[in-house]
């Protein structure tokens, strides 16, 4: 809103000419974003316990999070509000990468929202049936291709970059199809999988976001793209400030849901952060990259399939002592603050490599 408000003014007041600089809207997004949490943050918290709305914790899960029971939930609306406000306001609106990504919040955070409601308010312990949110998830993919189709069937289109590889497209042609399937599902389902633990999510989610933040800029812009020798897209600069707003939205949300959390993101937020974070991936052409800068989702949802798959075939045996795996060290002596910084610091290491793949192309 402010770009195409205060941009055009910029012939006659040359200080609003800051307002062409991706740079500078990023990083008001963020401050935005960060007011936004801290501002309205203890409002949402007194408001969700007035309306009862507390999380119910699983009776098979460690014995000391039984405390935690009755804390406010649906926290995903503060960051969804606060991700969509500094976007609108700082962002090109008429840009496709933007809108895409801004769908990608709200269809799967409304998902996430039904999905919390009918567990919290309607006490359906297992809110939406498992088929149900997959349907979910596969409309919002299937919308996103024909959208990303529309404009013509180009290699481009059906393809991805390779880490580590200089000027490597790999092109699965109808293939792309299930691949942006099981990014959107696979990732939306990894971060919620991943919110067991005070602030291990959404920090694992800002040094995710702050990475696609750094692709996205030097994607969209011709000389870095040039000169890192990476895939040119224009327009995707502006992903810098979707993904700079998320990440205010994710530390001042976390200012909140630290070790002691005062309120849960529920799945209003998992699904949405996890459903924008395989968005951001597929446009800008780093859904293999994903698996880095995303790995300790990518690691959590591992060790909950390889759990189930120990648990059916070797006649009840485990291969960890509870999924996933945050809890397996939790159970192993590791308090909940240890497990969530350290899995913060292999994240932060997991980023650094990512973002080496780029220099090394």
């Amino acid at each position: 809103m402010f770009y195409h408000l205060l941009y055009p003014l910029h012939t006659h007041w040359s200080v609003l000419n800051v307002f062409q600089y991706i740079t500078f809207r990023a990083a008001y997004a963020t401050i935005t974003a960060l007011l936004i949490s801290f501002i309205f943050g203890g409002w949402v918290i007194s408001r969700l316990e007035s309306l009862q709305i507390g999380e119910t914790i699983r009776s098979d899960g460690p014995a000391h999070h039984q405390k935690k029971a009755g804390t406010p939930t649906m926290g995903g609306v503060l960051i969804i509000t606060a991700i969509v406000l500094p976007t609108l306001l700082w962002a090109d609106l008429t840009n496709r990468f933007i809108q895409l990504a801004l769908l990608s919040t709200v269809w799967m955070g409304l998902l996430g929202f039904v999905d919390d409601y009918l567990k919290v308010i309607k006490k359906r312990p297992k809110g939406l049936i498992g088929r149900v949110k997959l349907v979910g998830q596969v409309g919002y993919s299937l919308v996103l291709l024909a959208i990303l189709m529309s404009g013509g069937r180009d290699s481009l289109a059906t393809s991805t970059t390779v880490p580590f590889l200089k000027d490597v497209l790999l092109n699965f042609g109808v293939f792309y199809v299930p691949l942006v399937i099981l990014v959107v599902a696979g990732t939306s389902n990894a971060v919620n999988l991943s919110d067991g633990l005070d602030g291990l999510a959404i920090g694992l989610a800002a040094l995710a976001f702050g990475g696609f933040a750094a692709l996205g800029y030097v994607t969209g812009n011709r000389i870095f793209a040039g000169y890192l020798n990476i895939i040119y897209m224009p327009g995707a600069g502006e992903l810098t400030i979707y993904c700079a707003a998320v990440v205010g939205a994710a530390l001042g949300f976390l200012w909140y849901n630290a070790h002691p959390a005062r309120i849960f993101m529920g799945d209003t937020g998992s699904l949405a952060l996890g459903g924008a974070l395989g968005t951001v991936a597929i446009l800008l052409k780093r859904e293999l990259l994903l698996i880095f800068i995303g790995g300790i989702f990518v690691v959590e949802t591992i060790s909950v399939m390889l759990q189930v798959v120990s648990f059916r075939w070797r006649g009840g045996k485990r291969v960890f002592r509870m999924a996933p795996l945050h809890h397996h060290f939790e159970l192993s002596g590791w308090s909940e603050t240890q497990v969530v910084v350290r899995f913060w610091i292999v994240g932060i290491l997991l980023l650094l490599l990512s973002m080496s793949t780029i220099k090394l192309q």
